[in-house]
């Protein structure tokens, strides 16, 4: 019998009087999958985070966990996942070990040797663990609450804008734990903003627009469907057609061609084998340029996340 997935969305629903802040979601997410969930502010991400985490209740279907019903079985839920919120609820009065001593107790106990590993790959000090957590700043709450959700060594990680207040080296750190805790055989469900994050670390990723999923897909997919870029510089003129199918030319002066192409690119290559050339890159698509092909509204404005 196949183990149940770490996370099933299955036709939920949420609606607010006669808001749909989301529509008949299907979704799962694999173990050891580190899933990237996008879409701007409105778009029904939180909600969907909020029913995973059983603060919601769905108005139709069901989403689970490991097979257990987020709104009725949270306290068997709690020993398997761990949560970075979007903005985290800290107890400011509190120290920082305090507060993870607190979350600890609630899985057993405190493991001190993941606590002390966390801590410093993320550069806590045990100084800043002693201080009121009123006086952290916005980047070491962050820490102390992605410690908080990874000290107990959940099954599944659900995080929301994790790298909000965090300085580009303790992200860099922040993704090696990541990955490492995936090679490990640990699920991770990432909501973020920041495309170049999510395209860094995930390999599969849905796009939530307005309540509903547009796109369950693969990121190498995604990008193997959108036209690439070929930059060409000529030592000498440059051909004034391509006869190439599948490639548009964007512009031709200076010796310099840009040109649209379809995925293959190997007929391009066999055409410039003919010239003498001087420079060629090619350009990817990025997760970026695809997210804003998603959304595109009505008047192809581009819509802000």
């Amino acid at each position: 019998m196949a183990s149940p997935k770490p996370i099933s969305f299955k036709s939920v629903t949420k609606t607010y009087g006669s808001h749909v802040a989301i529509q008949n979601m299907d979704l799962t997410v694999e173990t050891g999958e580190i899933f990237g969930f996008l879409g701007p502010n409105g778009a029904g991400k939180t909600t969907a985070i909020r029913i995973l985490t059983g603060f919601l209740n769905p108005t139709s279907g069901m989403a689970s966990i490991f097979g257990m019903n987020c709104w009725k079985d949270t306290v068997d839920i709690s020993k398997k996942i761990g949560f970075v919120p979007d903005l985290s609820s800290l107890y400011d009065n509190s120290t920082g070990i305090e507060l993870l001593d607190y979350f600890g107790s609630l899985h057993g106990g405190l493991n001190r040797n993941v606590l002390n590993e966390l801590c410093e790959a993320l550069k806590l000090s045990h100084k800043d663990l002693n201080r009121k957590i009123k006086q952290y700043s916005h980047g070491m709450k962050r820490k102390l609450a992605i410690i908080q959700a990874m000290q107990h060594q959940p099954d599944l990680l659900i995080m929301d804008e994790p790298t909000q207040g965090l300085d580009p080296l303790t992200q860099i750190s922040l993704f090696g734990i990541l990955k490492s805790f995936s090679n490990n055989g640990g699920t991770i469900f990432f909501s973020s903003h920041v495309l170049s994050e999510v395209e860094n670390l995930c390999e599969r990723v849905a796009i939530i627009r307005e309540g509903k999923l547009i796109v369950i897909e693969k990121i190498k997919k995604l990008k193997s469907r959108k036209r690439r870029v070929a930059k060409i510089k000529f030592k000498n003129e440059a051909p004034l057609k391509f006869d190439l199918k599948g490639a548009t030319i964007i512009s031709n002066k200076n010796n310099e061609v840009l040109l649209s192409l379809d995925h293959d690119i190997n007929p391009l290559i066999k055409m410039l084998s003919n010239y003498e050339v001087e420079d060629l890159s090619i350009e990817e698509p990025s997760l970026e340029d695809i997210f804003l092909e998603y959304y595109k509204d009505s008047n192809h404005k581009d819509l802000s996340l």
